[in-house]
């Protein structure tokens, strides 16, 4: 038995592509899920598919990344279907794993894939310490400035509770109080 499963990300997108590919392909069932991102392991169409699934069916997907955005879950899910002697069709990469063939393909694809992000990884890394020895702060923006903190602190030197004092006019935690605190006595 041929079973389909089709996803979208948003509402905004129409699921009928996908559908319409795995209707003509000759799937008898078709599971969706519509505005579930491909990160999301709690996807409920594709739980109920996967239970749906029997010896020597195919599980077909109009593509790849329909049935998984990341490559560790797209494996996972192969691995589990090739245990459990069901087959994977994608129609759009012409891949079907019910083949010795089709195996390799997917695992060429999936190394490709794997290598890609390992690149893109790389690639930020290096951006982000390069932006680092220029002096320029990487990630989340910051909620204080360094001349808030010092004014803050200064009205309250010496005072009982003066950093809690300080924390509660600028809006923010203690600890980011003492950390912009030690950001500028380090500089």
């Amino acid at each position: 038995m041929r079973i389909g499963y089709a996803r979208i990300s948003t509402d905004g997108q129409s699921i009928d592509l996908q559908v319409d590919a795995l209707k003509r392909f000759g799937c008898d069932l078709i599971f969706k899920d519509e505005a579930y991102s491909g990160a999301s392991r709690n996807r409920p169409g594709l739980g109920q598919c996967l239970l749906q699934l029997k010896v020597g069916d195919d599980l077909v997907v109009w593509k790849l990344d329909r049935l998984g955005r990341s490559l560790p879950h797209l494996i996972e899910v192969v691995s589990e279907l090739d245990r459990r002697r069901i087959g994977l069709v994608s129609l759009s990469e012409a891949i079907n794993t019910g083949s010795p063939g089709g195996v390799l393909v997917f695992h060429i694809m999936a190394a490709l894939a794997q290598f890609e992000r390992a690149l893109i990884s790389e690639r930020t890394k290096a951006g982000m310490l390069s932006a680092r020895q220029r002096g320029r702060h990487v990630g989340r923006p910051r909620k204080l400035d360094d001349g808030l903190v010092i004014a803050a602190i200064s009205e309250t030197d010496g005072k009982p509770g003066g950093i809690a004092d300080a924390a509660m006019r600028l809006g923010v935690s203690r600890a980011t109080v003492y950390r912009a605190l030690k950001r500028v006595h380090c500089a």
